[in-house]
């Protein structure tokens, strides 16, 4: 009898310690509130390409827009790297493209454009891209940071961690109709 006490009281005490740590896992991993004005924000930046060419975020206004903040050192944002050059190449035609804001140094953004052949802007941010992701809800500056803006800069989307392309495009898919919809009235 002693013996099921006990098993009942370690499995409880269990249950309580994994639905804790499932609750910090979610506050921790769901992001903030985005801040009023963070797309005007990143539309008054001037970033420079991986290449230091000028790149006027301005240009994005109009625009269905994944935003992904991501780092050369960071396994889970290369990973997901193809699947977002494959999502580029499906929505720059229909007025979408993806922008990756590095949050890392320049010589490495470089390198790793050299290295790879990504086909959407490689931006470099160096560390003030964590305060600009922030302004969309990453208080914690976790990364890789995927960001849905839609054509009149509203922010439909967000996510910390890795994205996989059936999510993303479904996701994206839903803003791109929208704003067909929207162009057509």
């Amino acid at each position: 009898m002693m013996f099921k006490h006990r098993w009942l009281l370690t499995a409880t005490v269990a249950i309580a310690f994994a639905g804790i740590g499932a609750w910090f896992a979610w506050e921790r991993y769901t992001p903030a509130p985005v801040t009023e004005g963070a797309s005007r924000l990143l539309y008054g930046l001037t970033l420079p390409d991986h290449a230091s060419t000028p790149f006027a975020l301005s240009q994005l206004r109009g625009k269905t827009v994944v935003l992904n903040f991501w780092a050369t050192w960071c396994p889970p944002c290369v990973e997901e790297m193809p699947e977002l050059a494959i999502l580029h190449q499906q929505i720059s035609p229909r007025n979408g493209t993806v922008i990756g804001i590095g949050i890392d140094l320049y010589p490495n953004i470089k390198q790793f454009a050299a290295k790879y052949a990504i086909p959407y802007p490689l931006l470099v941010a160096g560390l003030g891209g964590s305060e600009l992701s922030k302004t969309f809800g990453n208080e914690v500056g976790a990364l890789p940071f995927t960001v849905i803006i839609s054509p009149e800069g509203q922010v439909e989307y967000r996510k910390l961690g890795r994205v996989r392309l059936p999510e993303l495009s479904a996701r994206v898919e839903d803003v791109l109709r929208n704003a067909e919809k929207q162009a057509r009235k």
